[in-house]
């Protein structure tokens, strides 16, 4: 292979694959062609996007929240009559640090007799859920600028999602809990079958890995405030249940290994190793969160080179377009136009028109509307009479919109501002009677 051929092979992966659309290739190469879109979009956006710095901010709403998550936790579960249980499970999973496990349990008792008398009831359940409240807030701001989701939930709908979530959790313990001792119980019982027993041994040993992959699929469906896809987010939770198991049983081996030789540092990095714990943990799960919303809005990325140095002049052109599609569309009493529908339709990039609705709100030119039967999904109509929307209207509202409070003595700079305002008019002018409907 000589450097021709190595430069023909980094020009396609840099920039001719993103040119590539489904139609131009067969079906398995176009799969191909995405999984190599996929792998580098996801390493891409998870370095520029500042995930690990995201990370960082969780980890530390991570470690205000622990004690007051275990407390609600521990109380749920006292509440159902399992607390036992809970706690052998809480202490399975901090193998090898039992000072710390048992530190953390009189933390909590401490917590929870505090929290149930005296003067401090008050505060310390306040105190309790805002800390809860500030972590789920934080991972849900984290996961909706990962999926360019601008909303986050309605506080009605935090209130029931988040507590929803802090009633299922101890349920979900609990049930895997007893799948656990129910497979260790059959595997004890199958001993004496030799084809069986190793089925059932991998079994038991596939289970944490299961419930893991189930907890991040369910984590990138249910967190970001926008409709995620079941098959888009299979592949990222095994992927990041998979590293987080095997990353736990090397954390697990290394403290087992620190408190071995030097029972002093062992002690003493306890806080420091759970706080690396944290933080690779939560980049593990975030990276699969970049995963599952490159997967499945793969297609924003095509002309992603080409939408970043888009010409003034195209950028008009669309505007126009989209704003006299959107028009028509609302003349003929058709079903609104959603993103996904105007892109598909006229061979838009998406990620260009997502880019250009959002600029025509801003402008006052168009307002999103409730799609039927999906309320996570918006259409567009327009925000002005369509008989009174011209051309002119348009590229005024583009010329203007933004800050001109710079100081910059005009009366002294006259006639280049006079010649553009002048230019402006005659444009204007020329379009004013034309209505974007008409085009």
């Amino acid at each position: 292979m000589n450097k021709l051929d190595i430069k023909k092979i980094k020009d396609f992966l840099l920039e001719d694959i993103w040119r590539v659309t489904e139609d131009e290739v067969s079906k398995k190469r176009g799969m191909f062609y995405n999984a190599i879109k996929i792998a580098t979009l996801s390493v891409r956006e998870f370095m520029q996007g500042r995930i690990v710095n995201k990370a960082s901010a969780l980890t530390y709403n991570t470690l205000l929240a622990i004690i007051p998550i275990l407390a609600i936790l521990f109380a749920i579960a006292r509440g159902f009559g399992f607390a036992n249980l809970l706690e052998a499970q809480f202490r399975s999973g901090m193998e090898g640090q039992a000072i710390t496990a048992e530190t953390v349990l009189n933390f909590i008792d401490s917590y929870l007799s505090h929290a149930r008398s005296g003067v401090f009831i008050g505060v310390g359940l306040i105190m309790l859920f805002y800390t809860v409240l500030l972590l789920t807030y934080n991972m849900e701001r984290t996961f909706n600028s990962i999926w360019q989701v601008k909303k986050p939930r309605s506080l009605y709908r935090k209130m029931t999602d988040y507590f929803s979530m802090l009633l299922l959790l101890p349920l979900l313990i609990l049930l895997s809990s007893g799948i656990s001792i129910f497979m260790s119980t059959i595997m004890k019982n199958m001993e004496e079958f030799v084809l069986l027993a190793p089925i059932i041994k991998f079994i038991v040993r596939l289970t944490p890995f299961v419930l893991t992959w189930g907890m991040f699929t369910a984590l990138y469906i249910f967190m970001p405030n926008t409709k995620v896809k079941f098959k888009y987010a299979v592949f990222p939770g095994i992927l990041a249940g998979t590293a987080f198991q095997a990353f736990q049983y090397l954390y697990i081996g290394s403290q087992i290994w620190v408190s071995r030789y030097n029972a002093i540092y062992g002690s003493f990095a306890a806080i420091p190793m759970f706080l690396l714990w944290t933080q690779i943990s939560w980049s593990i799960c975030l990276y699969g969160a970049q995963l599952c919303y490159v997967a499945q809005n793969l297609r924003n990325f095509s002309f992603s080179k080409e939408t970043a140095n888009i010409s003034r002049r195209y950028h008009d052109f669309l505007c126009i377009l989209i704003m006299s599609l959107i028009c028509k569309r609302f003349q003929t009493e058709k079903e609104p136009y959603t993103a996904e529908s105007l892109s598909d339709e006229h061979k838009l990039p998406i990620r260009l028109t997502t880019t250009i609705l959002y600029e025509l709100q801003d402008l006052h030119m168009l307002h999103e509307t409730p799609v039927e039967n999906d309320e996570e999904e918006v259409a567009y109509l327009p925000a002005v009479d369509i008989n009174q929307m011209n051309v002119s209207m348009l590229l005024n509202r583009l010329d203007t919109a933004g800050s001109e409070a710079f100081k910059i003595d005009r009366n002294r700079y006259s006639a280049p501002w006079e010649a553009l305002t002048q230019a402006r008019e005659d444009y204007y002018d020329s379009t004013s009677k034309i209505l974007l409907k008409d085009l």
